[in-house]
């Protein structure tokens, strides 16, 4: 292993398992934090912490100089930057290499092509991947109500340099098209400094499929199974399983799909040279049977845990090998899916307040045990929920032969779990996992929006209309 001391440039759940995975191969450790993460876990973890300055991300872990500095300062040879925050900003990537230190993660130019949603879109179309029919970029209403009538409606407003379900706008019919351009326009210049959009057409019976990979950097790529996932509230990721459960396709079907978008996967990420852990992104039609090309997230996913759970391969590891040179430690044959995971993420959320944040100390914390349960957490008894920060407290997994196991086990850790002091999400997402829809895997992308609302307790979840709803943001990097 080339590495010998990584910079960890993240908080929370994330910044532990980097840790733990350098721990695992020999590799030190140094962590940047800021003031209310002082304390924590991941700085207890670390051979070393390093504070950045004081709560607000862009004092601490948006400051890239003060990233680059503290690295530097403590003898480091990398930076690993996690998901959220930095991890997908080209500029950072850069100055990390500028700077003499191995960045964790693809080339600069792989994160620049593929955060551009119409570049990515390009380089999909020239590597012969299926793309959602849209449109170029729209500078105006009538640009906009023009391609709209040629893709057809509904149809989805998009930033170009949106990502993580941020900067997206459903369009039913021709009457709201201005007003929401209008507002799109400005919300999105605002997020990211670029008030570029573009549309596509909205396939209202959708699943989220994804297909976790790795690269070398020099055309090889290997993909680790397809994800599912499709249920989501405000674009905004609940639940995720791999492998994915289609009852809608028979079984042959269902391996012709699955071959299909591993090739294109691996397509895509072989046009570019793709380097390192990165996730290829899908929509398939469930009405039609087809798949499209969404984008291509250029960083360790939140979810990755199930994708390690049914391989057996720990991609964070992989990350660092490949950073540190060594390439892939495994070829595709190597990949043997066994079983079926699913991940749910634990939030400090007030459910009954419509999801608002619900920072604080945490009491008590329990985690659940037993086999096939595995939680990633940066939390304990006596943590403090920040308020700067997205609230996420950790990701519950569990693992099992087939997937009515795997919702067993889940639904018996969330039992177990307890927390005191916040609130959480634990029972919304108990319900998620009781509803006969979700266990007959009669779901879609749209179905939280459409069907929580009127089936629980709590009518004021979900009543954000999808017409003018905004997707959660990022709230300081960790909700992606």
């Amino acid at each position: 292993m080339a590495l010998q001391r990584v910079f960890v440039a993240n908080r929370g759940e994330i910044a532990v398992r980097i840790l733990r995975a350098c721990r695992n191969l020999g590799i030190e450790t140094v962590i940047g934090v800021s003031g209310p993460d002082a304390e924590g876990l991941g700085a207890r973890l670390a051979d070393r912490a390093v504070l950045l300055g004081p709560g607000p991300a862009d004092q601490s872990y948006l400051d890239e100089d003060a990233l680059i500095a503290a690295a530097l300062g403590s003898g480091c040879d990398a930076v690993h930057p996690g998901y959220g925050f930095l991890a997908e900003r080209a500029g950072f990537a850069t100055a990390v290499q500028d700077a003499g230190l191995a960045f964790v993660g693809p080339t600069p130019e792989s994160i620049d092509l593929m955060g551009d949603k119409l570049a990515a879109r390009q380089v999909a179309v020239a590597a012969g991947v299926p793309v959602v029919p849209g449109s170029p970029v729209v500078a105006s209403v009538d640009e906009a109500l023009t391609a709209a009538r040629q893709v057809g409606f509904p149809v989805m407003l998009k930033a170009s340099a949106g990502g993580g379900g941020r900067g997206i706008k459903i369009i039913e019919t021709e009457g709201v098209l201005a007003d929401v351009f209008a507002v799109a326009t400005a919300e999105v210049a605002a997020a990211f400094g670029d008030s570029r959009v573009f549309l596509e057409r909205y396939v209202p019976l959708a699943r989220h499929i994804e297909v976790q990979l790795l690269g070398d950097g020099h055309g090889r790529v290997v993909t680790l199974g397809e994800r599912d996932c499709s249920l989501q509230r405000r674009f905004q990721k609940l639940v995720e399983e791999a492998p994915a459960h289609l009852p809608f396709l028979t079984d042959v079907q269902v391996a012709d799909l699955r071959s299909r978008l591993y090739e294109a996967a691996r397509s895509l990420a072989a046009a570019i040279d793709y380097r390192g852990a990165g996730t290829v992104e899908f929509i398939v039609d469930q009405q039609r049977g087809e798949f499209f090309f969404l984008e291509m997230n250029t960083r360790i996913q939140v979810e990755h845990p199930v994708s390690e759970e049914i391989t057996g391969v720990d991609l964070v590891e992989e990350q660092l090998r490949i950073a540190g040179g060594d390439g892939l430690s495994l070829t595709q044959d190597d990949v043997v899916l066994r079983g079926h995971a699913i991940e749910v993420r634990l939030t400090a959320e007030d459910v009954d307040a419509g999801f608002l944040p619900s920072p604080g100390p945490i009491d008590h914390w329990h985690s659940p045990g037993g086999p096939g349960i595995r939680i990633d957490t940066h939390c304990d008894s006596g943590s403090q929920v920040p308020v700067f920060y997205d609230s996420m407290l950790g990701k519950l997994i569990a693992h099992g032969r087939d997937r009515s196991t795997a919702i067993r086990r889940l639904r018996s850790a969330l039992d177990e779990l307890r927390i005191e002091g916040v609130s959480t999400t634990r029972e919304f997402l108990l319900g998620l996992l009781d509803d006969p829809d979700f266990r007959a895997g009669r779901i879609d992308t749209g179905w939280v929006e459409r069907t929580m609302s009127a089936r629980s307790a709590r009518p004021a979840i979900l009543r954000d209309p999808v017409v003018a709803g905004e997707p959660v943001g990022a709230g300081g990097g960790a909700r992606v």
